[in-house]
C-alpha cells in the first residue's frame, strides 16, 4: 500500500521576505514601508499574511518600535539566504557581465562609515562581482587610480586642492573634537592629534591654528581615525575630524572654546580611464548613495 503524500507546504513569497527583513532592520514599520516603496498598511497586511501562513509571532510590537520574537530572528537568516540566493540565480542570467574583480579604494574614516552599506549593496545586487578593497591615504588612492593599480576610489579633498571637480560626491564638516568633559583643550599650548604631512583635515587644521595666532604643539600622530580617537578619548590631545565620526563620549569645540572654525571640505570620487563595465557599475551606484546620504549630525554639547 503506497504512502499518502504530504499536504504541500506554503510557498514563502520573497516581496514579503524583503518587507520582513526592512521591518527588523528599521526597527519600525512606516519607515520600512518607506524602504519597499509600499504604504504602511500594506505593509502590516504582509506580516500578518506571513505571521498566519507561519502560525508564529514574528514581531514584538510597542508604541515606539518593533523587536524580532525568537521566531522572528530566526526567520530572519532564513529570509537573508533566500533573496541572496534568488539574486544569484537571477543575475546569472539577467546580469551575467557582473562578475571578476572591482578594485576600490576608500580613506579609513570613510571606509568605517559608508563602506558597509556600499559593500552589501554590491553583494546582494551583483553576488558574482569580487570587490578588492584597499584602504589607504587620498593621496596615495588617488595616484593608485591614476597609476591603473585601483579602479576607483573614494578620496577626501579641499576645494583649493580638489583632483576634478566634476567628480565631487559629497560635503561634509570638518570640527574639532575633545573628550567630553575633558580638559585637552584648556591646556597651553594647545596639544594637537593629527595625520601625515599629507593629510587635508591636518593642513586645515594647522593652517587656522597658525593664522588664529594660537599656540600649539604636536602631540600624536596616527595614520588613521581610529588611533586620533583613541588620543582624544585618552584626553592627551584634540583632533580635527569628520562630523560623522563624533562619538556619544565625544565634544565637538568650537569658537566659544577658542577654537577656529574649520568649515567643510569634499568627498570625491575618481575612476581609472577605461574601468571595466563592472567598475563603472559600481561607481555609477556609489555616485548615487553618496549624494543621497545625510552626513549631518547634531552638534555635541560642550560640557
Amino acid at each position: 500500500m503506497a504512502n499518502s503524500l504530504p499536504a504541500a507546504l506554503p510557498l514563502l513569497e520573497l516581496d514579503i521576505m524583503k518587507t520582513f527583513i526592512a521591518i527588523s532592520e528599521t526597527g519600525n514599520f512606516t519607515t520600512a514601508a518607506d524602504a519597499v516603496f509600499r504604504t504602511p498598511s500594506a505593509v502590516s497586511m504582509q506580516i500578518k499574511k506571513l505571521e498566519e501562513t507561519l502560525r508564529v509571532p514574528l514581531f514584538r510590537r510597542d508604541a515606539r518600535s518593533v523587536t524580532l520574537t525568537h521566531h522572528g530572528e530566526i526567520l530572519l537568516a532564513y529570509a537573508k539566504r533566500m533573496i541572496a540566493l534568488n539574486n544569484e540565480a537571477v543575475s546569472r542570467f539577467v546580469v551575467p557581465e557582473m562578475n571578476g574583480i572591482v578594485k576600490l579604494g576608500a580613506p579609513d574614516d570613510i571606509g568605517e562609515l559608508m563602506l558597509p552599506g556600499i559593500l552589501k549593496h554590491l553583494s546582494e545586487t551583483w553576488p558574482q562581482l569580487a570587490i578588492d578593497v584597499t584602504i589607504e591615504s587620498s593621496a596615495n588612492l588617488h595616484r593608485g587610480v591614476e597609476e591603473g593599480r585601483l579602479d576607483l576610489t573614494l578620496y577626501n579633498f579641499l576645494n583649493a586642492v580638489r583632483a576634478d571637480p566634476a567628480e565631487k560626491v559629497m560635503t561634509e564638516r570638518l570640527v574639532w573634537v575633545g573628550k567630553k568633559h575633558g580638559q585637552a583643550h584648556l591646556k597651553t599650548p594647545l596639544p594637537v592629534s593629527v595625520w601625515d604631512s599629507g593629510c587635508i583635515w591636518r593642513t586645515k587644521a594647522l593652517e587656522e591654528l597658525t593664522k588664529s595666532e594660537i599656540e600649539f604643539r604636536i602631540a600624536y600622530f596616527c595614520g588613521s581615525h581610529m588611533g586620533q580617537t583613541a588620543a582624544i578619548r585618552a584626553d592627551i590631545a584634540i583632533a580635527p575630524l569628520a562630523r560623522f565620526l563624533v562619538r556619544d563620549d565625544m565634544v565637538v569645540l568650537g569658537e566659544r572654546d577658542g577654537l577656529p572654525d574649520l568649515g567643510t571640505y569634499d568627498i570625491g570620487l575618481a575612476v581609472r580611464q577605461g574601468a571595466s563595465q563592472p567598475a563603472l557599475a559600481v561607481a555609477d551606484y556609489i555616485r548615487a548613495a553618496l549624494g543621497d546620504m545625510d552626513m549631518q549630525q547634531p552638534a555635541a554639547v560642550a560640557a
